[in-house]
């Protein structure tokens, strides 16, 4: 990372159920020969000395990627909030950069980019596409920890709600933007 970006942890989602994947474990899916957690995890891992992975089962195979895994605090796949909320609570540094698993086009200049602004607002920064918000590619202080859990507690599920609920930064991405593809159906494989 440049001088400039303060060190940063990783955290990768990849705690889902797998609906539209038919149940499969979407970061260990194959795209290009590779499970797609091996695409996100050669960007990243030159970012970071933190690499966290939040999975709810194949513990064992996401080891190779990360440094540390964490699961949900709950059973049943509670969704992308509850592992957020797991994830900064073991991150060591007070940046995280947040990606989903099924996201194997995203680039460095990207991650960089929110990392810069969210950095320079001293808040949280996340990509809005379309006039959209798009949570899986988010920075956040880790100070928001105590924030998300509020939200969790007060039954929020919604981790772009949870989110919200401080000053976010918007990274304005085209709509068009492929870094920004999520692989999260076996017909997003065969691009």
């Amino acid at each position: 990372m440049p001088d400039a970006l303060p060190p940063c942890s990783i955290l990768i989602l990849a705690g889902g159920r797998g609906q539209r994947m038919g149940g499969r474990d979407k970061g260990l899916v194959d795209w290009q020969g590779e499970p797609l957690i091996a695409h996100v995890h050669r960007v990243v891992q030159p970012l970071s000395d933190d690499l966290v992975i939040s999975c709810n089962r194949n513990q064992a195979a996401y080891r190779a990627y990360a440094e540390r895994l964490v699961g949900d605090a709950e059973a049943d796949f509670p969704g992308p909030l509850a592992g957020v909320i797991a994830g900064l609570k073991v991150a060591r540094h007070g940046w995280v950069v947040l990606l989903a698993c099924d996201a194997p086009l995203v680039d460095r200049e990207l991650i960089e980019d929110l990392l810069r602004l969210a950095v320079t607002g001293n808040s949280a920064a996340m990509v809005r596409q379309g006039g959209f918000w798009q949570p899986m590619f988010s920075v956040l202080p880790k100070r928001v920890l105590p924030v998300l859990e509020q939200a969790w507690a007060a039954g929020e599920r919604s981790l772009q709600k949870a989110l919200l609920r401080e000053a976010v930064r918007g990274l304005e991405c085209t709509e068009g933007d492929r870094r920004l593809s999520n692989f999260n159906s076996p017909e997003r494989l065969q691009d």
